[in-house]
């Protein structure tokens, strides 16, 4: 169907399932070495670093979150638009569409790091609302962080376009360096030198630019396309704003989660150090049973996207509920390993004897709560690979909405208390999942398929 510059591997033909999961895999598990690594950094710093630090560590992640946003975002809307010309087999759009998207995305992770290095003390005293205990650790461990915002652009951006030509093996090379590099650096810089937050932030940076390294050079290596010279990297505003098109309602929803979160953790940091410290262990966790979900809504933008390229959407509803219950099947697993082994999981972190009890708490509550993700994040892909990116943002804005509003109406109440911080998952995930199931069974995502057709 291509020429050799095009090779790839096309979604367009074939069993669906066969296509999701060999995609899909390597996804997940590129994301679970990502998830490792934060992990081990978090158990590094909880053992050789103090609960403080380890609180002041994770409390960053609702706001660090809002970066990723913007670079897993806009990285994703290109590559939805460089997986549709990639399915109609439109080699030059292919190969201008990764130009401009590389530089778009390298200019914003410049902006986001100046951005980050002037907002940090305001946005964490007043709007996150960091205690005065471990405040001055939370800037030291950000504003390190954010320097290195221009390797996370990079990587993906990288990463999507791969993504988009059917390449989801190529993401777990380069994360598999990343882990492997930032869990080196935590011992030596954490436990070895005993630099802290410094420390922990610093190797982060390091992984990341290591990541971003192997991406580009197996991308230009294995791809002829994407030998770019530096002379031939050209911008097309038409083709930004495409991306920029594609890629906001895909920001605006991480951006929405990002700022829930922030929500969330303020209400979090209002019980004391002793609950956000095990807070950032129960989320830890927590995103390990959001791993398969958040796979499979990657592979469905990919394989629909790519599918809409080639005039094919019969294709998409049956790979769609495909991945819809193999997902549900994953996280199933997933959850029965966290409450069985959730004190031994806790017993890693070396929490406190209260952060302990809250902790337990919490992993057993959302081993049951998550499940309901699996049911309707997947549709997200789909969504977003048909243009339709913008019912992904309204279901985001519905569940992040409800848990918000749940947690500050019951956070003191007789009926949940401290426990709504991690029961607010039922209220948000199971409106979620009627708004998502009702739009996608009304079909209304289908409308861009004859536009992209025409």
């Amino acid at each position: 169907m291509y020429g050799d510059k095009m090779k790839g591997r096309s979604m367009v033909e074939g069993t669906p399932l066969k296509h999701i999961l060999r995609f899909a895999f390597p996804v997940l598990a590129g994301s679970l070495l990502q998830q490792l690594y934060n992990t081990v950094d978090t158990i590094i710093v909880g053992n050789f670093s103090g609960e403080a630090a380890l609180s002041a560590v994770g409390t960053t992640g609702s706001f660090t979150f809002l970066f990723l946003a913007l670079a897993t975002g806009f990285s994703a809307g290109n590559g939805v638009v460089v997986a549709q010309h990639y399915g109609s087999g439109d080699e030059k759009q292919v190969r201008a569409n990764a130009s401009t998207g590389i530089l778009l995305m390298m200019a914003m992770g410049l902006l986001a790091t100046i951005a980050g290095l002037l907002v940090s003390r305001p946005a964490y005293t007043y709007l996150v609302g960091v205690p005065d205990e471990f405040l001055e650790l939370t800037l030291q461990y950000f504003r390190i962080y954010v320097v290195g915002l221009i390797f996370q652009f990079g990587y993906n951006i990288f990463s999507s376009i791969l993504r988009a030509v059917g390449d989801s093996e190529a993401t777990l090379y380069f994360l598999l360096v990343a882990s492997v590099l930032n869990i080196i650096l935590d011992l030596v810089f954490v436990a070895g030198f005993q630099w802290g937050v410094v420390g922990a932030a610093l190797a982060t940076d390091i992984a990341q630019a290591g990541s971003f390294v192997a991406a580009y050079i197996y991308m230009t290596r294995r791809y002829p396309m994407f030998r770019f010279k530096l002379k031939e990297f050209t911008w097309d505003s038409g083709l930004a704003k495409k991306t920029l098109g594609a890629g906001f309602p895909i920001a605006l929803q991480l951006i929405i989660v990002s700022f829930g979160l922030t929500f969330i953790q303020r209400a979090v940091n209002g019980f004391g150090q002793t609950m956000t410290a095990s807070f950032v262990v129960g989320y830890r966790i927590e995103l390990y049973l959001n791993l398969p979900c958040s796979a499979f809504q990657t592979t469905l933008a990919t394989y629909t996207g790519q599918n809409i390229g080639a005039g094919k959407p019969e294709r998409v509803k049956k790979g769609a509920r495909q991945a819809v219950l193999m997902s549900f099947l994953l996280t199933l697993c997933i959850s029965a390993l966290v409450w069985i082994f959730a004190g031994n999981i806790i017993g890693l972190f070396k929490l406190s004897e209260q952060a302990t009890v809250y902790c337990n708490a919490h992993l057993k509550t959302i081993a049951l709560v998550n499940v309901i993700l699996a049911l309707y994040i997947p549709l997200f892909g789909v969504f977003q690979g048909a243009n339709h990116g913008g019912a992904a943002t309204m279901v985001a804005v519905g569940a992040l909405g409800m848990r918000v509003l749940s947690t500050y109406l019951f956070r003191y109440s007789s009926l949940f208390g401290h426990t709504i911080i991690w029961w607010n998952g039922l209220f948000g995930f199971g409106t979620g999942c009627l708004i998502a199931w009702a739009y996608y069974l009304s079909n209304r995502w289908q409308k861009n398929f004859a536009i992209e057709n025409k």
